[in-house]
């Protein structure tokens, strides 16, 4: 479990880093930001590529850093605090990431509304 974890941080930072970084250049060099306004955000969010590359973000962030955190946890508690504090973090982890997929899911094209 804990090798799997190991490696399970490495590529998500990785996917971090690659989702990242082209989000921000895609936002902040190939488009202008003056003209992002909600139709060019309803364009992307019309995509299922777009919203997919963005339910990955999601993904690695959340994965990346509760597992993060259960790993400061396990090096600074024991017994029943960790175990209290460990489940905490899984199930904040996966509200939370339920939470983003139902957005990402569910939000309608926001360029279609006039």
């Amino acid at each position: 479990m804990e090798l799997a974890i190991w490696y399970g941080m490495r590529l998500t930072g990785l996917g971090l880093f690659v989702t990242a970084l082209s989000h921000y250049l895609i936002t902040h060099f190939l488009a202008d930001p003056a003209s992002e306004k909600a139709e060019w955000i309803g364009v992307r969010w019309g995509s299922v590529a777009w919203r997919t590359i963005d339910w990955l973000m999601l993904a690695f962030v959340i994965f990346h850093a509760f597992m993060g955190m259960r790993t400061v946890v396990h090096d600074y508690t024991s017994g029943g605090v960790r175990t209290a504090l460990t489940l905490g973090l899984y199930l904040s982890g996966i509200v939370l990431f339920a939470m983003g997929t139902l957005v990402l899911v569910t939000l309608p094209d926001v360029g279609a509304v006039p």
